[in-house]
């Protein structure tokens, strides 16, 4: 089993800054890609931002230039630090993590509990 704990969601004012951390842990051999979603209130969850094993990323077009992402391999963990955030930023964010059991040829994808990220304008 894998499990993954989001920390670092909250409350700020707008043009404000937060930094999401998720921490992956168990029967792990390989973390392969890893990434963020979001889902607000009547909207579909959507990918916020991703990045694979050799560092390359990913986001919507909504966040670039004020969110970046980023993986500390060693630590198994993975950031989404927002920048300049807006309303419209507000939504649950979960982390999502693709990997490989370690033991056996099978692989997994985890996802975190949550983390509520409220901008006030």
């Amino acid at each position: 089993q894998v499990q993954l704990v989001e920390s670092g969601g909250g409350l700020v004012q707008a043009g404000g800054s937060l930094r999401l951390s998720c921490v992956a842990s168990g029967n792990i051999f390989r973390l392969n890609d890893m990434g963020w979603y979001r889902q607000a209130p009547g909207k579909q969850r959507e990918l916020v931002a991703s990045i694979t094993r050799g560092g390359s990323t990913n986001f919507a077009e909504s966040v670039k230039g004020r969110f970046t992402i980023s993986r500390d391999s060693a630590k198994n963990t993975v950031y989404l630090q927002m920048n300049s955030l807006k309303p419209e930023d507000t939504a649950v964010y979960y982390c999502d993590v693709k990997g490989a059991y370690a033991g056996t040829y099978y692989t997994f994808e985890a996802w975190g509990q949550g983390s509520q990220v409220t901008v006030s304008s």
